[in-house]
């Protein structure tokens, strides 16, 4: 090598953290290591510049990947580096280079470090050298993992911010603005919408003033787990790490997985032709197969449902399905009526209070109109874009200004979780009481179309289970209700302000009455007292045994019962506990109030201080 002409091939690389950590940018490598090829009497071939790569592989680095094929064809023999990590970090990378170096007679030489390859002790030397840079790269990764991870943990999450999120102060929050696209979008898909249909729907409503929504977005967006309040770094990698409880979720993490499992319902494929009310919810309790649907049409021009298993040649009749659960499926449409569409919507909005967050993006969006005026004003916008950007900020200032009118016009009602009971029960008593006023009053579930009861069973029922019965028939065994519903609906259950129905043994007949959980007898008589001022309802106290499900209720005569409540907290220890009944009679007799827009459509005042 000493007597053999020196061509130098001058290699410099510079990553944006090297420069700012320690000067080394590449015109100053390149000044540096030309001045060292003149003192060294290197000719110098060409310069070849890696800017803002990093060291972690030389796979990625095409500058010199072209100087190591400048070498095999002999074009240059010497590698003139800055540093010997300039070069590379890994020791596998340097014992292939050393390889390679040798075996096309060629060398490398650092300017700030003693780097030679002409003997075994230099080469030891490297070799030394190069794991010391290799550790330092490897503890710098796990110092930098620990900080990621704690930076997630906190909300930070180091990825573009999506849509329904914003950022404040480095952290992932939900946005005022966007946040409920992502909420209708989570619950369109749970009613059985593909991706295409709303798609279809976000561009023809121009969504987020857009028109170029498409169906990978849409399942990107109900597939991101960051949705649900979680984080899933690396997803695409061999080792993804799942953060959990990392920022504010915008849907519950029920919705979030009932929409995975709806992909095997929802396909773009799918087209239907007819609304089948149980289509996808049962399966053939010998093959366990999904049953189809089908439906034939008499002369008369009723239509007739059936589900089918074309394995087992079996089928059944969607009537027959109904009826057997019709009690559920009025109770499940009693719910959605008077809960889930009129009462927690109100509840959770004076919950979550939204006035100051609405206010505070308000003032956002009017300093980012006033920079776009600015903007416009010293020429950087067309007209055409400021009018653009200007009209997207005005109106989203004025969404924001009727959210919040909204939220203080729900201030002012006076709806609390009690009045779901009195809701219940007044509709209960008008069942009773005026039948006939009911039916034409009051939409029951045979009242519904069938889109409207294919939806509701979308929403609450996951599915219904069948056994094969007399004459080898299929028959409804157990319908079991999504976790979204149940998990609610048993919130409201376990803190008594929902009933459900229970199996009791009162006398010599057994019968399922209404049922709820434990409230302070203070509550139920401030419940009574509020019944009374539409009907006479009357009250009785008596003993439940828990083993045997006797009841010792008189059932009086021509009376019906209202609900029932346990006046001390059930546990397994007891084997008797006292139980609170409130009933009314059967006949018409008792209404207090006659205005029937009342009984139908009101709730009775508060009890204030009449119980102490």
């Amino acid at each position: 090598m000493n007597n053999e002409k020196k061509i130098a091939g001058i290699y410099i690389r510079v990553s944006t953290t090297d420069q700012v950590r320690e000067g080394f940018s590449l015109p100053e490598q390149k000044e540096r290591l030309e001045a060292l090829c003149k003192y060294k009497g290197y000719e110098i071939y060409k310069f070849y510049e890696d800017a803002g790569i990093s060291a972690k592989n030389i796979e990625s680095r095409p500058a010199f990947n072209e100087l190591l094929e400048d070498m095999k064809a002999k074009k240059v023999n010497t590698m003139v580096a800055m540093k010997l990590d300039r070069v590379t970090r890994s020791v596998y990378d340097w014992e292939n280079l050393m390889k390679f170096l040798e075996e096309n007679d060629c060398y490398i030489d650092c300017a700030c470090d003693e780097i030679s390859t002409t003997s075994a002790n230099s080469k030891l030397v490297t070799r030394l050298l190069m794991s010391v840079s290799q550790n330092e790269i490897e503890r710098t990764s796990e110092r930098t993992k620990v900080g990621l991870a704690g930076a997630i943990k906190v909300g930070n999450i180091p990825s573009q911010t999506p849509l329904g999120f914003k950022r404040d102060n480095k952290k992932l929050v939900p946005d005022p603005l966007t946040k409920d696209i992502i909420i209708r979008m989570y619950q369109l898909y749970f009613e059985g919408n593909s991706y295409q249909k709303i798609k279809n729907i976000f561009n023809e409503e121009q969504v987020n003033n857009k028109t170029n929504w498409n169906d990978s977005t849409i399942k990107a967006m109900l597939e991101n787990e960051v949705y649900k309040g979680d984080y899933v770094h690396g997803k695409r990698g061999k080792n993804p790490i799942y953060y959990e409880n990392v920022v504010e979720p915008i849907v519950s993490k029920e919705m979030w997985e009932n929409c995975q499992v709806q992909k095997k319902i929802n396909s773009r494929s799918y087209q239907r032709t007819l609304t089948y009310l149980f289509l996808q919810k049962l399966k053939c309790p010998k093959c366990n197969r999904i049953l189809g649907g089908k439906a034939t049409k008499k002369k008369n021009g009723l239509e007739y449902y059936y589900y089918y298993c074309t394995d087992c040649k079996k089928n059944i009749k969607e009537e027959s399905i109904e009826q057997s659960i019709i009690y559920l499926l009025n109770d499940i449409f009693e719910y959605d009526a008077v809960v889930n569409e009129f009462f927690l919507p109100v509840l959770k909005s004076k919950i979550q209070n939204p006035k100051e967050e609405y206010q505070k993006e308000i003032i956002n969006q009017q300093s980012k109109l006033e920079r776009i005026k600015k903007a416009y004003i010293n020429g950087s916008f067309e007209l055409e874009e400021y009018d653009k950007e200007r009209i997207i900020i005005e109106d989203n200032i004025n969404n924001l200004k009727s959210k919040l009118i909204e939220n203080e016009q729900v201030k002012e009602l006076t709806f609390t979780k009690e009045d779901i009971l009195i809701k219940r029960d007044i509709d209960f008593i008008n069942r009773i009481k005026l039948p006939f006023l009911f039916n034409e009053w009051v939409e029951t579930w045979k009242d519904l179309e069938r889109e409207q009861q294919a939806k509701i069973i979308m929403n609450y029922i996951d599915d219904i289970s069948l056994k094969v019965g007399r004459n080898n028939s299929y028959q409804v065994e157990k319908v079991n209700f999504r976790s979204t519903f149940f998990k609610e609906y048993k919130e409201l259950f376990d803190n008594g302000l929902i009933d459900s129905k229970i199996d009791m043994q009162i006398g010599a007949i057994r019968t399922k009455v209404r049922y709820s959980e434990y409230q302070p007898i203070k509550n139920v008589m401030e419940h009574l007292y509020r019944l009374n001022d539409y009907y006479e309802v009357s009250f009785y106290k008596g003993m439940f045994n828990q083993i045997t499900g006797e009841y010792d209720y008189p059932f009086f005569k021509d009376t019906s019962i209202v609900r029932m409540f346990p006046t001390e907290p059930r546990t397994s220890d007891k084997e008797e506990i006292g139980m609170a009944t409130l009933y009314v009679s059967s006949d018409d007799n008792g209404i207090r109030n006659h205005n029937y827009l009342e009984l139908f459509d009101s709730i009775p005042a508060d009890i204030n201080d009449l119980i102490k």
